[in-house]
C-alpha cells in the first residue's frame, strides 16, 4: 500500500433505504449473498456496531449530510423538510474545489430552500421515488425515465462521471429508493429466492418482557403488511400462523430481490471507477440510512431504538490509505460521516459538526477516538400507520437505557389514550436478542442508576434539552416494583 500520493481521494457514497446489516452476506446474512456490497468491506473495513442517532429515513439523512443530531439541523420527523442552505460535508467539499453530484433518493423537501445546495449536478427522486419509470427531478426541471430506478441511477451517475474533465477530486452520492416498501424487483430478478427462506428466532415474539410501546406497535408481519406490499392474495384457509408465515416469504421475497438489484449496481459503478484508473484514491462507502426488522420480533420497518432498527450496515474502503479486510466493533454514528469524509479529503470541519472523524479507526491506528456511549432520539410519536413510541436513550457497550416519554410531556397521541411514560433497560451481553427488560430487576439497580445520569450528561453534551426525570411518584411506584 502507497501512501506517498497527494491526491486528495474521490468520494463514492452508496446509501440504501432500510438496508438490513441482516440482509448483506459480510454481515453473516442467512438469507441472501452480497458479493460486490462485501467486495468493499474485503477491501476495507466492516463496522459491526455503526448506529443511527434517529432511525427514520429523512431524519438519517440530514444527520449524514450535516454531521449533526436532529435538534441541531432540524429534522426531526418525515414530515419536517431539510434547511438545505445549512453547512454539509458536500457543501464543505464542493468550497475546497471538488466536483459534487448526486443521484436518487434526497427525501429532505424539494423547492426553495430544500433542494440540494452544495452539487454541481443533482438528479433525485420525488419524495419517496418509484422503482420503475421513475421522474428524477433536478435544477433545471423534471426527467421522465423509462427503466428500473436502481439501474438509471447508477447509469446516470456513470455518465456524469464520464463528463468530467480535470484533475479535482469528486464526491458522488448514490443514493438508492431500494430497498424500501413496496418492494418492486427487476423482472430479470423473479427468479430468486422461490426457496422457503429461514424465519428469524424471534418471529413469534409475543413482548411478553417488554414494556407497552412493543404491544403498541403496528408492524407486525402477520397484520400489518398490505396488498399492495404482498401483491398477490394469500393461499385460502390459512390460520394466523400460516398466514403470517406466507406474508414473511412474500415479503422477503420482494425485499431480498430489491437488494439484489442494489449489489449488482454497486458492482458496476465500482468497477467503472477502476476502469478509470481511480479504485486506489476512492473513498467508497455503503451504508443504509437505517435497520430494518426482518421478521425479527414478528416485525417489518424501523423506528424502534432496538438492534434491528438501531444498527446500520457500513463498510468502508480506501486502498491507498487503508489496510484491508478488517472490522470493528466501535461504537459509531451515522453522525459521525460527514466528519470522515472531510478529514480524508483534508478539509476542515464545521465547529457545528457533532461526530467523530472514523478516519483513524480506518487506518488501524491503535489510539482512534472512539466514544463509550451513544445517544439516540426518535421523535415521531404515535403516527397512524406504525404507532411507535417517541422516545430517547444510551446505548454502551453493554447495556441500553429507554424512555418513551412522549405522552409524559402531552404530545398528540393518535388513539386518544393516555399512557405514563415508560423505561426499558437491556443487558445485550446476556440478552442480545433484547427480550426482556431488566429496569426494575433489583440486581440491575446500580446499572440502572448510572445509565439514567449517562442519559443526561449525553443529553446536556449535545445540546438537547428534552430528558425528562420521572417525577418523585412516579420514582416511588417503581421503586415500590422492586
Amino acid at each position: 500500500m502507497n501512501d506517498q500520493s497527494p491526491r486528495r481521494p474521490n468520494v463514492l457514497f452508496f446509501l440504501t433505504d432500510d438496508h438490513a446489516s441482516a440482509a448483506i452476506s459480510a454481515y453473516g446474512s442467512r438469507v441472501n449473498t452480497t458479493p460486490r456490497i462485501d467486495a468493499i468491506a474485503e477491501n476495507g473495513v466492516r463496522f459491526d456496531r455503526a448506529l443511527v442517532n434517529n432511525a427514520l429515513c429523512t431524519p438519517s439523512r440530514a444527520a449524514i449530510l450535516t454531521g449533526t443530531y436532529s435538534h441541531v439541523n432540524g429534522v426531526t420527523t418525515l414530515a419536517t423538510p431539510m434547511d438545505s442552505g445549512q453547512p454539509t460535508f458536500v457543501s464543505e467539499l464542493k468550497a475546497a474545489g471538488y466536483r459534487t453530484a448526486i443521484f436518487g433518493k434526497w427525501h429532505l423537501g424539494h423547492g426553495e430552500g430544500h433542494d440540494p445546495q452544495g452539487f454541481d449536478h443533482w438528479e433525485i427522486h420525488a419524495d419517496q421515488g418509484t422503482y420503475t419509470d421513475p421522474v428524477f427531478l433536478t435544477a433545471d426541471g423534471p426527467v421522465e425515465l423509462e427503466g428500473y430506478a436502481t439501474d438509471l441511477l447508477t447509469d446516470r451517475a456513470i455518465a456524469w462521471l464520464d463528463e468530467q474533465e480535470g484533475d479535482e477530486p469528486w464526491c458522488v452520492l448514490v443514493w438508492f429508493k431500494a430497498p424500501h416498501r413496496p418492494w418492486v424487483p427487476h423482472e430479470r430478478h423473479m427468479g430468486l429466492y422461490t426457496a422457503e427462506i429461514p424465519l428469524p428466532e424471534t418471529f413469534d415474539d409475543d413482548y411478553s418482557g417488554r414494556g407497552t410501546p412493543a404491544h403498541h406497535a403496528t408492524m407486525r408481519v402477520a397484520e400489518d403488511l398490505t396488498d399492495v406490499d404482498l401483491k398477490e392474495d394469500p393461499p385460502e384457509g390459512l390460520d394466523y400462523d400460516g398466514l403470517a408465515r406466507w406474508k414473511y416469504q412474500r415479503y422477503m421475497a420482494d425485499y431480498l430481490r430489491c437488494v439484489a438489484a442494489v449489489d449488482e449496481n454497486v458492482g458496476r459503478l465500482v468497477d467503472h471507477v477502476a476502469a478509470r484508473g481511480e479504485a486506489a484514491d476512492t473513498l467508497t462507502i455503503y451504508g443504509s440510512d437505517q435497520g430494518f426488522f426482518l421478521g425479527e420480533h414478528g416485525w417489518f420497518d424501523k423506528r424502534f431504538m432496538y438492534e434491528e432498527s438501531l444498527r446500520m450496515p457500513l463498510v468502508m474502503s480506501y486502498p491507498r490509505k487503508v489496510p484491508a479486510g478488517r472490522s470493528t466493533e466501535a461504537l459509531v454514528s451515522n453522525v459521525d460521516l460527514a466528519q470522515t469524509i472531510l478529514d480524508a479529503a483534508g478539509v476542515p470541519a464545521p465547529p457545528r459538526m457533532q461526530g467523530i472523524s472514523l478516519l483513524p479507526t480506518l487506518a488501524g491506528e491503535a489510539d482512534a477516538p472512539a466514544r463509550d456511549s451513544f445517544y439516540y432520539r426518535f421523535y415521531e410519536h404515535d403516527d397512524r400507520e406504525h404507532h411507535v413510541w417517541a422516545h430517547y436513550g444510551v446505548r454502551t457497550d453493554r447495556y441500553k437505557l429507554i424512555y418513551y416519554y412522549a405522552d409524559g410531556l402531552g404530545l398528540p397521541n393518535t388513539r386518544n389514550t393516555t399512557y405514563p411514560p415508560e423505561w426499558e433497560l437491556f443487558d445485550l451481553e446476556t440478552d442480545p436478542q433484547e427480550l426482556r427488560s431488566v429496569h426494575d430487576d433489583p440486581a440491575y439497580r446500580d446499572v440502572r442508576d448510572e445509565l439514567t445520569g449517562q442519559l443526561a450528561k449525553l443529553q446536556a453534551e449535545l445540546g438537547d434539552d428534552a430528558y425528562v426525570r420521572p417525577s418523585p411518584a412516579e420514582r416511588a411506584a417503581a421503586l415500590g416494583r422492586l
